[in-house]
């Protein structure tokens, strides 16, 4: 399990290959790579802030979550902070598994965490305002399928 938060940017293709380089007997990876994207037509750049030492804890616990929850082999989570202009790659998640359920669904799970419930705080900077991205209530309906009864 490899957990990155940083500010430089990264080469998610590199990360990948990196990744399932390391990976022995593993027969699925997976990987998601979240980019800033200008949903309004004017975004000029996004601040994301965090807690260095509690946002890696948090991140590692969402990892250490996913590799209980389902047979994974491995796990990587690359977030960035920062100032990010559109189309930077903001994030990217990594699972190796046996069996490609098990990988899909451990990233499905991870990016809905790392989307409602990581410590990050975005602030988005267009033409005409500042404003902080507020939670969705997409997001928080998408964590509930993953809640055990």
């Amino acid at each position: 399990m490899r957990i990155i938060v940083q500010k430089d940017p990264f080469d998610g293709g590199s990360e990948l290959n990196s990744f399932t380089a390391a990976q022995s007997n593993m027969g699925a990876i997976v990987s998601f790579t979240g980019i800033v994207r200008d949903v309004s037509a004017g975004l000029k750049h996004m601040d994301i802030e965090h807690y260095p030492g509690m946002t890696e804890r948090a991140l590692e616990q969402i990892a250490s979550d996913a590799m209980a929850r389902w047979d994974l082999g491995d796990v990587l989570v690359i977030h960035r902070y920062g100032r990010m202009q559109p189309e930077d790659p903001i994030m990217m998640v990594a699972t190796a598994s046996k069996h490609r359920k098990d990988a899909f669904e451990a990233a499905d799970f991870l990016m809905d965490f790392l989307k409602s419930r990581a410590p990050f705080w975005k602030k988005e900077q267009t033409l005409t305002s500042d404003d902080w991205v507020a939670s969705k209530q997409d997001d928080e309906d998408a964590l509930k399928r993953w809640s055990r009864s």
